[in-house]
C-alpha cells in the first residue's frame, strides 16, 4: 500500500541526490529518477531544478513536501494496520535510537518487549543526529524514536528519563578530584565539541545555562571518539550521563556548577494512528525505563 513515489520524492529532497536515494532506498538511479518523473506528471507540477552534483526542490516542490509526507506517513501506517488485521499477534516496530540509549536501554527492553509479544519483529534505526531522528519518525521511517527534542516535528512524545550532561575529563586533569567542574573551567579549557552534520548537539545546553561559550579546540562527531581524545588529555567534554555508564576510557566525571540534564522521551508521529504493535513497545519500554531508575 505504500507509495513509491512518495517514498521517492522525500528521500530525493532530504538527500538532495537521486543517486544517495537510490542507494537508501535500493534503487537504480534511474528507478529513482522514473519514480519521481511519475509523481510530478502525476501533479502536474516540476518538484526538484536538476543540476550538476545534485538537485533542489522548486518553490512548488517545497510547496507539497509536508503535504506528502504527512499521506505516506498515514499510508504506511495503514499498511502496518492491514497488516494486523491480518495477524493480529505478529507485526514489526522499527525504532528510532541514539547510540547511548541503543547501548544501554535498547538490549533490556527488546528483551522485556519479546516475551511478552514473541512475534512481533523489532528494528533498531541507529540515528545520532536528532533532525534526523525526528524526520524519520515524521516521515515514516521509524514508527517510533527515542528523542530529545520531539517537538521539532510536533510529534506525540512519552517522557522517559531525565537525563544529566556531566563534564568529563582526562583522570589526571588537576580538577579531576574537584566537586563541581567550575564555571570558569568552561569558557577556558580546550573543549572537545560533539557535532554532528554540521549541528551542535544538545550539550551545548549546559554552557548556555552556566551563561559562557565553550573553548572549541576539536569537533567530533562519535561520543566514543570523543571519550577517546578526552582521556588522552587533549582537552574537556560534555555527555549524557547515559553513555558513561560504562565508558571504554579512563575519564573523570564531575558535575558543572549549574546542572543541566536532557529530557529523553519515546515519539510517535500520533498514537491514533500508530500500530498496536508500535503502541505495545511503547508501554513496555516506559515500564522498563521506570523500573530502571525506581520511577
Amino acid at each position: 500500500m505504500s507509495n513509491q513515489k512518495y517514498d521517492a520524492f522525500i528521500t530525493v529532497a532530504r538527500r538532495g541526490s537521486f543517486k544517495a536515494a537510490a542507494e537508501e532506498l535500493g534503487y537504480t538511479q534511474a528507478g529513482i529518477s522514473y519514480l519521481v518523473n511519475a509523481l510530478e506528471k502525476e501533479l502536474n507540477l516540476t518538484l526538484f531544478v536538476r543540476e550538476y552534483g545534485g538537485v533542489h526542490l522548486t518553490t512548488e516542490g517545497r510547496e507539497v513536501l509536508g503535504l506528502v509526507q504527512t499521506i505516506n506517513a498515514d499510508e504506511h501506517a495503514l499498511a502496518t494496520r492491514v497488516r494486523e488485521l491480518n495477524d493480529r499477534e505478529g507485526g514489526l516496530v522499527r525504532v528510532g535510537s541514539f547510540t547511548s540509549v541503543a547501548i544501554e536501554w535498547f538490549p533490556g527492553i527488546a528483551k522485556a518487549f519479546l516475551a511478552q509479544y514473541p512475534k512481533i519483529d523489532l528494528k533498531l534505526l541507529c540515528i545520532d543526529d536528532e533532525q534526523e531522528l525526528v524526520e524519520a519518525a515524521w516521515e515514516g521511517r521509524a514508527d517510533c524514536a527515542f528523542s530529545i527534542a520531539p517537538e521539532r516535528r510536533d510529534l506525540d512524545a512519552a517522557p522517559m528519563h531525565t537525563d544529566p550532561l556531566l563534564v568529563v575529563l582526562p583522570p589526571d586533569h588537576p580538577l579531576a578530584k574537584a566537586g563541581v567542574f567550575p564555571t570558569e573551567a568552561l569558557a577556558s579549557e580546550p573543549y572537545i565539541q560533539l557535532q554532528g552534520n554540521a549541528r551542535p548537539s544538545e550539550m551545548e545546553a549546559l554552557f548556555e545555562a552556566n551563561g559562557v561559550e565553550p573553548n572549541v579546540r576539536f569537533t567530533v562527531d562519535s561520543d566514543y571518539a570523543v571519550m577517546s581524545m578526552v582521556s588522552a588529555g587533549l582537552g574537556f567534554s560534555v555527555l549524557p550521563s547515559l553513555i558513561l555508564s560504562r565508558p571504554l576510557f579512563p575519564l573523570a566525571v564531575l558535575p558543572a556548577e549549574r546542572e543541566c540534564a536532557r529530557e529523553i522521551s519515546l515519539a510517535v508521529r500520533s498514537r491514533s494512528t500508530a500500530s498496536a504493535a508500535t503502541r505495545a513497545f511503547v508501554e513496555v519500554a516506559r515500564a522498563w525505563v521506570a523500573e530502571r531508575y525506581g520511577a
